[in-house]
């Protein structure tokens, strides 16, 4: 499929769906967790197990938490969170997947999101389940209170992510293989395409006839099978794609 074959196939599109990882969020300046300068390279990884069982490791991870919040709490979306934004005021997007767990979606605009990993926007307790804004929890870590209980329970609190050795959100993942099942069109923007079990998404989009649209900086496993794959930059080429203008707006 050329270039502009995927056009006019996106603009008579009313079935759209997005899957979006980090690459699309490293434009507004949120490190990508797995890159061999990101997170996980340059810190060591807690594992759900181990935030449960002791006291030193949940204090560990919401110090790296606290490390990365500034960063979290002050990205602005991008034009190519907007371009996903604009897609579905005009009817078009389904539904929006993200592996993120920034927010930053919500904040162009999206209100179709389902966040396969979770979001740091807000605090979690494992025990009864209530949260509360990331900014109110992290207030008390930065205060003193470095491996924070539930107000309400006493429970463990965490934020609302999907750590090493945690289950995905099961209803979550169950709408999100729905909406890849039906969809006409499958957007990539910005994932690597292997963490698993996000990553099948695409494959069952694909087998259910859907057309593949890739764009992401590095290679994945499907580009050999996608209908049209672009290594640049997601901010500059999804709107090209999606013949969109004015999506560079304020957060």
């Amino acid at each position: 499929m050329t270039f502009a074959e995927a056009q006019a196939l996106l603009q008579r599109s009313h079935r759209i769906v997005g899957f979006t990882g980090a690459g699309i969020s490293t434009e507004s300046g949120i490190p990508d967790f797995r890159s061999p300068t990101g997170v996980w390279a340059t810190n060591r990884i807690v594992e759900y197990g181990e935030f449960i069982r002791h006291h030193e490791a949940r204090v560990e991870y919401w110090q790296l938490a606290a490390a990365m919040w500034p960063v979290m709490r002050d990205a602005a979306p991008n034009p190519g969170h907007f371009a996903f934004a604009e897609l579905e005021r005009r009817g078009q997007l389904r539904v929006l997947l993200t592996q993120n767990i920034d927010g930053l979606h919500q904040r162009a605009g999206n209100t179709r999101v389902i966040e396969l990993h979770g979001t740091a926007r807000e605090a979690e307790c494992l025990s009864c389940h209530a949260r509360t804004p990331m900014e109110e929890t992290m207030a008390r870590v930065l205060d003193g209170d470095l491996a924070p209980n539930c107000l309400d329970c006493g429970g463990y609190l965490k934020p609302a992510t999907v750590s090493f050795g945690q289950a995905l959100p099961a209803r979550a993942f169950e709408d999100a293989v729905d909406a890849s099942r039906s969809c006409e069109v499958m957007i990539v923007a910005g994932s690597s395409l292997v963490v698993q079990p996000a990553c099948q998404l695409p494959e069952i989009a694909r087998h259910f006839g859907a057309a593949l649209l890739i764009l992401n900086r590095t290679e994945t496993p499907l580009d050999e099978v996608a209908d049209l794959v672009l290594h640049e930059e997601i901010g500059e080429a999804l709107p090209r794609l999606l013949g969109l203008a004015g999506t560079d707006r304020d957060a």
